[in-house]
C-alpha cells in the first residue's frame, strides 16, 4: 500500500485541512461529477450538510468559507487568499453563487448551507452530502468525508480508496516499519532513497523532484509572510499576532546565541509561530500531514538548514521531505492523522514524528537510529488532544506547534546518542496511539466541547 508525497504535503490555504481544504476538494469535486454527468447546466440550486466535527467547529475552521469556495470552482492549490474575503461578502450580500465559475445562481448560506451540531454520519467523524436540484427537484446527492490532512473520499470509496492503494506497485511495498527499516538494511539504503524510488515507479523523477522543491519553496514563502505580516487574526477570540514582533527583538541582538546557545529554540518557536499563524488567518500553507500541524515540519526543517548546513542543501532538504513522508505515511496507513478521529496526537504527534525522523535522516543517522527518533516524537504525544477554544485554529493550536517542533528536535538528538536500539518500536507507538485515539471521549476530538475550549471563557 503506497501513500505518495503528493498526497501527504498538498499546498492549500488555511486554517484546517479537515475543515477547509478537504471540504474545498469534496465541493469542487461534487461540481465536477454534475458537470461529468451533465447535470451542472441545468443545476438551479445548491445546498450543503454538514455533520459531526464539521457541524460543531465547521464555523470557525473556515468550513462554510471552503464550501463556497469550492462551488465557485477553486481549488485549494490555486485559490488566491487575497481575494477570499471579497468574494464572500459578495455571496452573502447577493445571495448568489458563480457555479464551477461559470453562471450565477441563487444562494443563500442560512438556509443552503447547514451545520448539524448533533448528528454524524457513519463513515468518520467529517462527514458532508451535498444536494442539487434542478426546478423540478433533486437531480444529484453525494456524500463525502474529509479524513485528515485533506484526503476527501466519498461514502462508497471508504474500502475502495485502500483495495486501490493496495494494488500500486512500487519496488519496496511496505506497510509497517518493520517492513521499511527490513528494506533500508537488506538493500542498504536510507528511508528517503526507499520512498524516492517508490514515487519514481509512479511517477518521472524529474516530477517528483520539482515537488519537492514546490513544497519547500512555499513552506519558505509561508515563514516570511509570517515574519512580516501583524495584525489580529479574525474570530472571536481577537489573537494578535506575534511572529513579526518575535522576530524584531531577536534581530535585534543577533550576537545573544553566543552569550545563550537556547537562543536557537527561540528561532524554532519563531519559525513555527509564523506559519501557523498564517494558516490561522487563512494564508497558503503546506498541509504537512494537516494544516493545524502545518509548522512543525518547515519549523525543524528551517533548523536544520540554518544550524546545520550542507553543502548539498537542495538533495538533503528533498531527503528530509521524503524520509518525513515515509513515517507519515505510516500513520496515515495504520491509524489516523485526524484531529476529530484520533485527537491532537494525530495530528501534532505524527507531524512531531515525522519532523523528528526527518531530521535524524539529514544529520547522518542509521535507519534503526532514525525509526527511534519518530517512536520518541511520538511516544511523548499519546493522548493529546483537540480542543480549540471557539472552534479556531489558534489556541492551543499555535504555540502548540511551536512545542512539537522543539520536541521532534529533541526526539532527533536522544536518538543520534543512541544505537538505534529502543525499547518501544515504532509500530508499537502508532497502534498505541490509534487505541488510545479510540478510547478518547468525542468531546476531546475536536468538537470544542471539551478541555480548554470550556474552561476559558472567549472574549
Amino acid at each position: 500500500m503506497h501513500i505518495s508525497i503528493f498526497e501527504l504535503f498538498s499546498v492549500g490555504i488555511g486554517p484546517s485541512s479537515s475543515h477547509t481544504v478537504g471540504p474545498m476538494r469534496a465541493a469542487v469535486t461534487f461540481l465536477e461529477d454534475l458537470d461529468d454527468a451533465g447535470k451542472l447546466d441545468r443545476t438551479f440550486r445548491l445546498r450543503a450538510e454538514l455533520f459531526g466535527s464539521l457541524g460543531l467547529t465547521g464555523k470557525g475552521h473556515g468550513t462554510d468559507t471552503a464550501v463556497i469556495l469550492g462551488f465557485e470552482g477553486e481549488h485549494p492549490e490555486s485559490v488566491d487568499p487575497f481575494s477570499v474575503a471579497e468574494r464572500l461578502q459578495r455571496v452573502y450580500e447577493q445571495k448568489k453563487l458563480r457555479i464551477s465559475g461559470r453562471r450565477e445562481i441563487v444562494f443563500d448560506a442560512k438556509t443552503d448551507l447547514i451545520f448539524h451540531r448533533k448528528e454524524v454520519l457513519k463513515g468518520h467523524p467529517n462527514g458532508m452530502r451535498f444536494h442539487a436540484y434542478d426546478e423540478f427537484g433533486e437531480i444529484g446527492a453525494e456524500a463525502f468525508y474529509s479524513i485528515g490532512g485533506g484526503f476527501v473520499v466519498r461514502e462508497h470509496e471508504l474500502k475502495e480508496d485502500q483495495k486501490a492503494r493496495e494494488t500500486a506497485e512500487v519496488p519496496y511495498p511496505f506497510d509497517t516499519a518493520d517492513e521499511l527499516i527490513g528494506h533500508c538494511n537488506r538493500e542498504q539504503l536510507s528511508l528517503c532513497d526507499i520512498m524516492y524510488a517508490n514515487e519514481c515507479a509512479q511517477c518521472p523523477s524529474e516530477e517528483v523532484d520539482a515537488y519537492l522543491d514546490l513544497i519547500w519553496k512555499t513552506m519558505q514563502e509561508c515563514v516570511q509572510n509570517g515574519l512580516h505580516n501583524t495584525g489580529t487574526l479574525p474570530g472571536g477570540l481577537k489573537v494578535e499576532r506575534r511572529a513579526a514582533k518575535f522576530y524584531s527583538k531577536l534581530q535585534l541582538h543577533p550576537e545573544a546565541a553566543l552569550r545563550d546557545p537556547l537562543t536557537v529554540i527561540d528561532w524554532v518557536n519563531l519559525y513555527a509561530l509564523a506559519v501557523n499563524e498564517e494558516n490561522a488567518a487563512g494564508g497558503r500553507v503546506v498541509t504537512a500531514p494537516t494544516n493545524g500541524a502545518a509548522g512543525i515540519i518547515p519549523s525543524v526543517l528551517h533548523y536544520a538548514t540554518r544550524f546545520h548546513p550542507r553543502k548539498d542543501e537542495d538533495k538533503q532538504v528533498r531527503n528530509f521531505l521524503l524520509t518525513s513522508a515515509a513515517i507519515g505515511s505510516l500513520y496515515k496507513k495504520n491509524a489516523s492523522i485526524s484531529g476529530a478521529d484520533v485527537g491532537c496526537q494525530g495530528e501534532v504527534g505524527v507531524a512531531c514524528s515525522m519532523a523528528a525522523g526527518a531530521l535524524a535522516e539529514y544529520i547522518g543517522c542509521t535507519p534503526d537510529q532514525i525509526e527511534n527518533a519518530a517512536e520518541v516524537g511520538m511516544e511523548h504525544n499519546l493522548g493529546l488532544t483537540c480542543d480549540p477554544i471557539g472552534g479556531l485554529v489558534q489556541i492551543p493550536c499555535i504555540e502548540r506547534n511551536a512545542m512539537g517542533s522543539v520536541k521532534a528536535i529533541n526526539a532527533a538528538r536522544i536518538a543520534w546518542r543512541g544505537d538505534g536500539d529502543n525499547f518501544v518500536s515504532l509500530d508499537k507507538v502508532i497502534r498505541t496511539m490509534l487505541a488510545t485515539g479510540r478510547d478518547m471521549k468525542m468531546k476531546y476530538k475536536e468538537t470544542s466541547r471539551g478541555g480548554l475550549a470550556v474552561n476559558v471563557v472567549e472574549c
